[in-house]
């Protein structure tokens, strides 16, 4: 029984709306509640670990659970890469260097003990295993970027949220008009969705005069939950129809 997410126009949606409130929930956790970078990684790990378990003792696809994992997975790379970067020192660059490392890592270790990189059919615990650290690994490797993008290259919030989206463009463009392999563009547009939403995070969170909109990360995180769960209450709902009318 397959127990991932079908990828899906809706399923892009949800992954943008998750990964831009993990952005602001972990800044809300790190930042405004002023808990660190250090301990809100182990805190939002240990949440990780939880949803992640529950995930894989269940034997089908359970949509809510598995929004919840990826949530738990962007909101923990978001304060690991924070960690990294500020904590530790490394910097953005640096940290996304040591981050693309490590996903290419465990994409080439889960391609040669499955023969497969498959993200629509995820049948056995191992190949799981490998998807969700995979998925973990790539929404930290994201949050790196998306700073990097917003605070050294220059672009600032905005311009690095317009990057992203046009590069994610060219990737819906590649996967329509060639014959590219459809799993390296998965991951290729799973990655950068996530500094898109840490860029679109930042817009919506900080300073007008820091180029935000100022709607602070309790407002911002508000508005994504809000979004995320009407989002993903019509895809369950047009999940159960589609079953029912079958």
């Amino acid at each position: 029984m397959n127990k991932v997410a079908e990828v899906t126009f809706t399923f892009w949606i949800i992954k943008i709306c998750a990964t831009t409130l993990g952005e602001t929930a972990g800044d809300l956790l790190s930042m405004t509640m002023n808990v660190g970078y250090g301990l809100s990684t182990i805190i939002l790990l240990s949440l990780f670990l939880l949803s992640v378990s529950a995930q894989l003792l269940v034997k089908k696809f359970h949509a809510l659970l598995y929004w919840t994992v990826i949530l738990s997975t962007s909101t923990a790379g978001t304060t690991l890469s924070d960690f990294m970067d500020r904590t530790l020192g490394l910097g953005y660059a640096n940290g996304s260097i040591i981050l693309t490392t490590g996903l290419l890592l465990v994409l080439s270790i889960w391609y040669l003990s499955e023969k497969s990189l498959s993200v629509s059919n995820i049948q056995t615990t191992r190949a799981e295993l490998f998807y969700w650290l995979a998925i973990l690994l790539s929404n930290t490797l994201g949050t790196a970027l998306g700073d990097f993008l917003a605070d050294d290259s220059g672009l600032g919030f905005l311009g690095g949220a317009v990057l992203i989206a046009c590069l994610l463009w060219l990737v819906v463009l590649l996967n329509y008009l060639t014959k590219l392999n459809g799993v390296m563009l998965f991951w290729i547009a799973f990655v950068l969705t996530r500094p898109f939403g840490a860029t679109f995070g930042d817009l919506l969170t900080k300073p007008i005069e820091k180029g935000g909109l100022d709607y602070g990360t309790v407002g911002a995180s508000l508005i994504l939950a809000a979004l995320m769960a009407i989002v993903l209450i019509y895809t369950i709902l047009m999940e159960k129809r589609s079953g029912v009318q079958s």
